[in-house]
């Protein structure tokens, strides 16, 4: 229980340590908005058009009476906008900090000196186009095996009763593991901890992780809310790794900074 407590605390630290540093918020806000209208534009797409995509796809129902025809069809058709909900929710913040990886990057970066006895941060010393492309690597191992997962949960939604009780919980635990992962990522990556190690850290401290993941996941059902938390994610899944990987961190109110927003590199 002490863990969960931690990683909900490590998710308001983030969201405090942003709302001491405004630029750096702001800074932060960009991958997230630009992914939010990529998004939209999807979603709004599919609402559009997802009817004609079921009949262009299942034309054997061409010859089904009425009303068979449209009650399968818009059973797809609604199985289909859920699925893409979900892929939505559990990509978005892959998506986001792929986009945002110098803005993250640097944000992260801000943190650990901020919070740093001696005022320092590990560095990669990486390319950006190599960070780039473990980062989207990385990301597509995440999503596929969220992929799994929800397709499972989402079979496992039409058990009655647990399928409605049980399954969603099981599912925003799930999220928010897979969520913590992709966050934490930003600094373990600086400190050139790859995939394996870094998940074998996360299963070590899974109530950590679900008192951090599972709280934000509930937050990005919500509409938009994901762009606006996200900088302070960033930021308090850096506190979060330091934790992870014992090393020492100073409370943010004994060291005072210059509020400036760092260029990515």
């Amino acid at each position: 229980m002490h863990d969960l407590g931690a990683g909900f605390g490590y998710l308001l630290q983030g969201q405090r340590w942003v709302a001491r540093h405004g630029k750096q918020y702001g800074f932060g806000l960009v991958p997230g908005l630009i992914t939010l209208v990529l998004y939209l534009g999807a979603l709004v797409s599919l609402a559009v058009w997802g009817a004609d995509f079921v009949g262009w796809a299942t034309p054997f129902a061409d010859d089904w009476s009425s009303p068979w025809n449209g009650l399968f069809r818009g059973f797809l058709t609604a199985v289909l906008f859920a699925l893409s909900l979900l892929l939505a929710v559990v990509t978005f913040t892959a998506v986001t900090l792929l986009i945002g990886q110098p803005f993250y990057e640097t944000l992260s970066e801000t943190v650990d000196r901020d919070v740093s006895p001696d005022g320092s941060a590990p560095v990669s010393g990486l390319p950006l186009w190599r960070e780039l492309w473990i980062s989207a690597r990385d990301s597509l191992r995440v999503v596929l095996r969220a992929l799994v997962w929800g397709v499972l949960l989402f079979a496992l939604g039409f058990i009655p009763f647990l399928g409605q009780t049980v399954v969603p919980v099981i599912g925003l635990f799930v999220t928010g593991f897979f969520l913590t992962e992709e966050l934490t990522s930003v600094a373990l990556q600086r400190r050139t901890v790859d995939a394996r190690s870094r998940l074998a850290l996360l299963r070590a401290r899974r109530t950590l992780v679900w008192g951090f993941g599972t709280p934000l996941a509930v937050a990005f059902l919500v509409p938009f809310v994901a762009v606006f938390l996200m900088p302070g994610a960033v930021a308090g899944a850096t506190l979060m790794a330091r934790d992870l990987l014992g090393e020492e961190t100073e409370d943010e109110n004994d060291r005072e900074e210059p509020d400036a927003i760092p260029r990515p590199h």
